[in-house]
């Protein structure tokens, strides 16, 4: 049966999967989702004996429902190959008493790979499906991972461009070059003077001006996103949590039907929302925990039912969640309202004007599968210390923050069901924050003699990813200031001329 998908907002259109994976966000500013979350085919003890990529494509399926056999598993082998430096994708590790889902094991050493490096995949294949033949222009902000992943994924790609925008100074040294050096004719990458809300809400304007629409198409070019505001973004992530618990059990470390938690560091709220539709889909999780840094919006929201960005922006060593305006956290309003878009349209409405908004209690009462909590700066160097020390495991920054929130949440409940954390980048990628988290005399070296000694700690190989920048030329160097964003995009599209 066809899975069709609607705007979160009312947009009265039911769009396939791919026209909805081409167009990225819907016409009237909302989000794409599906009429209703699928159930898994099989028993999930099945799943205990596949591999990731047979996995992707039993959960996949579901969810992208245009796509034939043949076309979905050809973006499944294509992004899942030997650009990951493990057989197993995303191995499952115990560390003290939590499993540690290393998602970052791709190509730039972030979890964003994982679903990046299939949707220009399922991109271009929906642009065939669609006869569509304008130039597909990826329009995307980043705090830092998802930008250099979304590069790396469409460098070079027939018949798209890229173009990436990040907060000057908001990111970290090492995701800046692995950016600035990005390869590729069709890839551009623009810093702007503000933060990452600033640069996610510029694009988001973008996406929905209509004369610029007008003007691209006549141009012979559309926009598309890889944010995770893409459903073609969202859906791969969902695969995690089936591998996962599939995964415990292959291991022996649970009994089929057995619950487990899963704890997701959390920005951009899209990780944990394809964990809340893993267990829509009949996978056995009890508890969603969401981890915040300083930047503790999530946190208040779970605790008041008030989600206010009305608050200081703070710079934070976990920079990839350092956002104020959660973007996926819309599809879930959506759901505990009812799939009411009025009353969801209404909502996010209050969230531009006004900046914040709040739930009713009813709404809140569905919110009972989710539990936040927060880790201050310290909280979090102290637990890669903490982890390092006890198990000569070393963990990023983000991955530590949901590392201390999942300690406060057994402390705070009592609840010691086992526990998959999802690990969302190496920490190679934040070389200096881990290490002066281990020992502050690290700060006076470089940042790339500091990878050698995060080598000599760790015993895990440098990734190429880190040796590929080391003395790679910078090839990007536009800045721009957050209100001039058009002005940078239709320079780069030459429609100014």
């Amino acid at each position: 049966m066809e899975l069709l998908y609607r705007s979160t907002r009312g947009e009265k259109k039911a769009y396939t999967a791919s026209e909805a994976v081409l167009q990225g966000l819907a016409k009237d500013g909302g989000l794409f989702v599906p009429d209703s979350i699928p159930a898994l085919e099989r028993p999930i003890s099945e799943f205990a004996g596949f591999s990731y990529q047979e996995t992707a494509y039993e959960v996949m399926k579901l969810f992208l429902t245009d796509y034939t056999e043949e076309e979905l598993k050809h973006c499944i082998n294509s992004a899942y190959d030997d650009k990951f430096d493990t057989k197993l994708i995303a191995p499952l590790v115990k560390k003290g008493d939590a499993y540690y889902l290393e998602l970052f094991h791709g190509a730039t050493i972030a979890f964003k790979d994982m679903a990046l490096s299939i949707l220009p995949y399922l991109m271009v294949t929906a642009a065939k499906k669609n006869h569509c033949d304008n130039e597909i222009v990826i329009l995307t902000a980043t705090s830092g991972d998802t930008g250099k992943a979304a590069l790396a994924g469409f460098a070079d790609v027939s018949g798209t461009k890229i173009i990436v925008f990040y907060p000057k100074g908001g990111v970290s040294p090492i995701q800046e070059k692995q950016m600035l050096t990005q390869k590729g004719n069709n890839a551009f990458v623009v810093g702007i003077h503000g933060n990452f809300d600033d640069a996610q809400s510029g694009v988001k304007a973008l996406f929905n001006d209509k004369e610029l629409a007008k003007t691209m198409d006549e141009a012979g070019f559309q926009f598309s996103s890889a944010n995770s505001i893409n459903i073609g973004r969202l859906v791969p992530q969902v695969v995690y949590y089936v591998y996962s618990y599939a995964q415990l059990l292959a291991m022996g470390e649970i009994t089929e039907g057995e619950s487990i938690n899963v704890t997701v560091p959390t920005g951009n709220f899209g990780n944990i929302l394809a964990a809340y539709y893993a267990k829509q889909m009949g996978v056995p999780i009890q508890k969603l925990i969401c981890a915040s840094n300083d930047n503790k919006v999530l946190y208040d929201f779970f605790t008041t039912g008030c989600y206010d960005r009305n608050r200081e922006f703070i710079l934070t060593t976990s920079p990839s969640m350092d956002i104020l305006i959660s973007s996926n956290l819309e599809r879930l309003i959506y759901k505990i309202a009812g799939a009411d878009s009025e009353k969801d349209a209404a909502l996010m409405s209050d969230l531009t004007k006004k900046g914040k908004y709040e739930i009713t209690d009813e709404m809140k009462a569905q919110l009972a599968d989710f539990y936040g909590n927060y880790a201050t700066e310290a909280q979090t160097a102290a637990q890669i210390k903490k982890l390092y020390e006890e198990c000569g495991y070393i963990m990023d920054t983000h991955t530590a923050v949901a590392s201390c929130v999942y300690d406060k949440y057994v402390k705070d409940s009592g609840d010691h069901t086992k526990t998959v954390i999802a690990s969302t980048a190496s920490p190679y990628k934040f070389t200096r924050s881990v290490m002066n988290a281990i020992d502050p005399a690290y700060d006076v070296k470089s940042d790339f003699e500091l990878v050698d000694e995060l080598n000599k700690l760790s015993n895990v190989a440098v990734p190429n990813a880190i040796e590929e920048i080391r003395t790679a030329p910078i090839l990007h160097n536009r800045v721009c200031d957050g209100d001039k964003m058009k002005e940078t995009v239709c320079d780069i599209l030459g429609l100014n001329q």
